[in-house]
């Protein structure tokens, strides 16, 4: 037998009876699986846009025409939204483009891991693959959304304040935070298809209860429900950053950002010691 061949042993006993070894092996996973991840995001994203006229046009087209709604009922006055010292058009685009990260954050474990179904009742892998394949297409997707930001901004002439780079570390909390919640949910999504379609009716209601299409509220009940909203101080602090300067929120973003990482990691884990059972439903 060769010294330098890597032997997996398997187990029944529960990986929580040895969490040093678990953490280790998930470790070593994630580091393993970066080619392979790179792999399946190639091929998730050719088969997206195979037989797609528009191709990746269609990254820019739902944030794009959710914001000329809220543009549109804002110039005839059907609602009455002041933005804080940029052209409103700039604003709310800049915002619901932030937000359909966060969104889209929160659905990629569970995509991901339901495009590579197929291959993972069937053959051994580090599965942390398929996640590390679902952040790759969320990044991705925002590098096309940033080409559109950068247009918005030329086109109103909107001055970025000097804290403007300090946005890119609020895109990586507000992505930290989605793909934390969705780790979570993740081994219950696999087993039940309501989880999915669970999370896409509640997103279009949680934009509305976010500062996305207004500014941070200052009084009444909508205060409250920003408060206790863990996406408001990610976007405020974000959109801040990039107009502003200093951010009000920045404490609690910092304190969430934390958070999302520890969740984060727990899901991680919480997906390794459910994979053998998803494997075992998913194959039978």
């Amino acid at each position: 037998m060769n010294p330098h061949e890597n032997i997996t042993v398997y187990s029944p006993e529960s990986g929580l009876k040895r969490p040093g070894y678990l953490l280790k092996a998930m470790l070593k996973d994630l580091r393993n699986s970066r080619e392979l991840a790179w792999r399946l995001f190639l091929r998730n994203l050719s088969a997206m846009y195979r037989q797609s006229v528009l191709g990746i046009v269609w990254a820019f087209i739902p944030p794009l025409l959710t914001a000329l709604v809220w543009v549109f009922l804002n110039s005839q006055r059907v609602i009455n939204i002041e933005s804080p010292g940029i052209p409103y058009p700039a604003f709310v685009l800049t915002s619901v483009l932030l937000w359909s990260v966060f969104a889209q954050a929160l659905l990629a474990p569970l995509t991901a891991v339901m495009q590579g179904k197929s291959i993972f009742v069937k053959i051994n892998f580090p599965r942390e693959a398929l996640i590390l394949s679902g952040f790759l297409q969320v990044a991705f997707d925002f590098l096309v959304k940033l080409v559109l930001i950068v247009i918005v901004l030329i086109v109103f002439k909107v001055t970025l304040a000097p804290t403007a780079w300090l946005a890119l570390l609020g895109v990586f909390s507000l992505v930290a935070l989605g793909m934390a919640l969705g780790m979570i949910v993740l081994p219950i999504g696999m087993l039940y298809t309501d989880i999915q379609k669970l999370i896409m009716a509640i997103t279009p209601f949680w934009m509305l209860l976010t500062p996305v299409i207004y500014p941070a509220p200052r009084e009444g009940l909508a205060t409250l429900l920003n408060r206790f909203n863990p996406v408001s101080p990610l976007l405020n602090t974000t959109r801040d950053w990039l107009f502003v300067g200093s951010s009000e929120f920045a404490s609690a973003f910092f304190w969430i950002t934390g958070g999302s990482l520890i969740l984060l990691f727990a899901g991680l884990l919480l997906f390794r010691l459910a994979m053998p059972i998803i494997v075992e439903r998913s194959g039978s």
